[in-house]
């Protein structure tokens, strides 16, 4: 990922509306949602929802399919763990122990991140 495909990432998800619609489509998983119905979900205008749309699609976070005549939005995990991947890529700088022993002591954070670039050390670290 590049830093402007990440800034436009921030910049979608600095609306707190934004933010909640990202987070209730994760939820609705790859099913996703009609924009009717996170409108309701979130108890948001649906023409104030539109703009919102457009803007977390141009970002790459929403992916939208045409059904009919309604559009269907789905949260993009791959762009957000390409995200996650950016902003971690090196964060062992020089010390893998202390990347290694993070990555250890929070359950379920490995599968989240890319792998480490340098080797960890397992036990010898100061």
């Amino acid at each position: 990922m590049e830093k402007r495909s990440a800034l436009q990432v921030f910049e979608a998800l600095s609306s707190g509306i934004r933010l909640d619609v990202y987070r209730c489509l994760v939820v609705a998983g790859r099913q996703g949602m009609v924009a009717g119905e996170i409108a309701a979900t979130l108890d948001i205008p649906p023409t104030n929802l539109s703009f919102h749309l457009k803007n977390l699609t141009q970002s790459g976070l929403l992916n939208v399919a045409q059904e009919g005549r309604f559009q269907r939005y789905r949260a993009n995990i791959e762009t957000m763990l390409e995200v996650i991947a950016y902003l971690t890529e090196n964060c062992c700088a020089g010390r893998p122990h202390e990347c290694a022993d993070f990555r250890r002591s929070q359950p379920g954070l490995a599968a989240l991140l890319p792998p480490l670039d340098c080797p960890a050390e397992e036990s010898d670290h100061p």
